[in-house]
């Protein structure tokens, strides 16, 4: 009889178990898809520079913080600065030619118009040479002698008119800061500055450094990494579900994360925010090939992105690497798979390098207005 109500009590428990396990797959377990395969992810800003030269200090060396704006690597700036010189005492110089340029303008026309007195004065002198000669006051050759400084006057007078309008072309519709020349002189001034300026390698956004392998005394060319910085306020998650399961996820489904980190009695939330456009194998740097004879099939994972709420980052960072755990709310299936809407927001940007632009053109508005 007690080995019956065992029984009977290990059945019991049995269904109960059971019923209440159905119970939560069809409300919870059902419509959440879940892998351990997920890792944070973020943007490792390379720090290169962008002319070459030696470095001669280093600002920040590997785990350090730096803010952006902060000089991370400093190259030598002496022949920058021998460039920059040249530069400047050029349009300097060119500022004063052009400036003798307008004054010159002045003189021609100047003389234009006394050229232009001398010719109506000759015109003057010969109707009344002419008027004597009808009477015979003067001679055949006194006329003849006022008709030659007539042509003479005219000549002289065309020729201050073309070259009058030949110096005009140099300097016509233009102002001192306008012209060509001084334009020119002052893209030079403004190339030397930014070679100049460009010695100092500033931190593009704030985070951590890595990677540092920049050393002193190296000689460093445009483009070669030099160290990282790593922005852990951004940070996001990939993670690779397996094909199987992308069939009832979407983008702006709710997730529930752990990190490998915290334990599981911390939780991140966030949200789908796009989906791979195709399996890690088929962006592999040696990608299978399944039309070969000794191709097997395996299950491919393809890489979700998840946004993580900025607070709960804050609160608790991650770094980059991370492994995490991630659970997949799919109850929500309205939208679109794949949906095709295209982002208008900026992905980053910095400020850190605008700094020298605003200096340069002010260095050039002041060696011309100092030199006008």
């Amino acid at each position: 009889m007690n080995r019956k109500k065992l029984l009977l009590s290990v059945i019991g428990a049995f269904v109960i178990g059971a019923g209440a396990y159905g119970i939560y797959w069809s409300t919870s377990l059902r419509n959440t898809e879940t892998t351990d395969n997920a890792y944070v992810n973020g943007n490792v800003v390379q720090i290169t520079s962008q002319v070459p030269g030696t470095v001669v200090s280093i600002g920040a060396d590997d785990t350090e913080f730096v803010k952006a704006g902060a000089t991370l690597v400093q190259l030598d700036t002496a022949d920058a600065k021998v460039a920059l010189d040249e530069a400047e005492s050029n349009l300097a110089k060119t500022v004063r030619q052009v400036r003798n340029l307008y004054a010159t303008s002045g003189q021609l026309s100047a003389n234009l118009s006394q050229r232009n007195a001398e010719l109506a004065r000759a015109q003057d002198d010969l109707k009344r040479r002419e008027d004597l000669a009808a009477s015979g006051f003067i001679s055949k050759e006194a006329l003849q002698h006022e008709r030659t400084t007539l042509q003479a006057a005219d000549a002289a007078s065309t020729a201050a008119r073309q070259q009058l309008a030949a110096h005009t072309a140099l300097v016509d519709h233009t102002t001192v800061e306008s012209h060509p020349d001084v334009r020119n002189a002052a893209a030079k001034v403004r190339e030397a500055y930014l070679a100049y300026s460009r010695t100092a390698l500033p931190a593009p956004v704030s985070g951590y450094v890595a990677k540092r392998s920049v050393q002193l005394g190296q000689r460093v060319a445009p483009g070669a990494p030099l160290m990282a910085v790593v922005s852990l306020d951004d940070v996001w998650v990939d993670a690779n579900f397996k094909e199987g399961q992308l069939k009832s996820m979407r983008v702006g489904q709710p997730v529930t994360l752990s990190a490998d980190l915290y334990g599981d009695k911390l939780a991140y939330h966030g949200k789908v925010v796009g989906f791979g456009a195709g399996t890690g194998g088929a962006f592999a740097l040696l990608p299978a090939q399944n039309a070969s004879g000794n191709w097997i099939k395996i299950v491919q994972r393809v890489p979700v992105r998840i946004a993580l709420d900025r607070a709960e980052l804050a609160k608790h960072p991650l770094q980059v690497g991370l492994s995490m755990e991630v659970k997949v709310d799919t109850k929500d299936q309205g939208g679109e798979r794949l949906p095709r809407v295209a982002q208008s927001r900026t992905l980053g940007n910095t400020q850190s390098f605008d700094a020298p632009d605003v200096a340069a053109d002010n260095l050039v508005k002041s060696i011309v207005t100092a030199k006008s």
